[in-house]
């Protein structure tokens, strides 16, 4: 690749012009290719994901009974832990929990038409017997 070869990379702009150049085009997109580019670099900077799990397991167990709980992802790989978690916590069968939602609620064609960022979102929820 002819990045590697030039000027350092250090700005955001040059580096979305070498991921676009990178990306095989597979058709029209709404979508830039190096949006996820970017959201890795934030998810990772950030440490985005770090401690979810645990911090979804302390809320959990707050829950009153009969009490629930709802999360919005909006990436892959937030949902996989919130999904994850939320299995593991009903199959340990510690706090009669119930996961509500087998698959996630996704938002519909028109709210995504009203709302273009929603077009992501993924909502999981559980319920503590009550």
């Amino acid at each position: 690749m002819e990045a590697g070869k030039g000027e350092p990379v250090a700005t955001t702009g040059r580096l979305a012009d070498i991921v676009r150049r990178a990306s095989p085009r597979k058709g029209y997109s709404r979508i830039d290719p190096a949006t996820r580019t970017f959201q890795a670099i934030r998810i990772w900077v950030n440490r985005e994901l770090d401690g979810l799990d645990a911090f979804l397991a302390r809320a959990v167990r707050r829950l009153a009974p009969g009490g629930r709980m709802a999360v919005i992802t909006f990436h892959s790989l937030e949902d996989r832990i919130v999904k994850h978690t939320f299995r593991a916590l009903q199959a340990a069968g510690e706090i009669g929990l119930t996961v509500r939602t087998k698959r996630p609620v996704v938002p519909s064609e028109a709210e995504i038409e009203r709302n273009p960022r929603a077009r992501s979102a993924k909502l999981r929820a559980v319920e503590v017997a009550g």
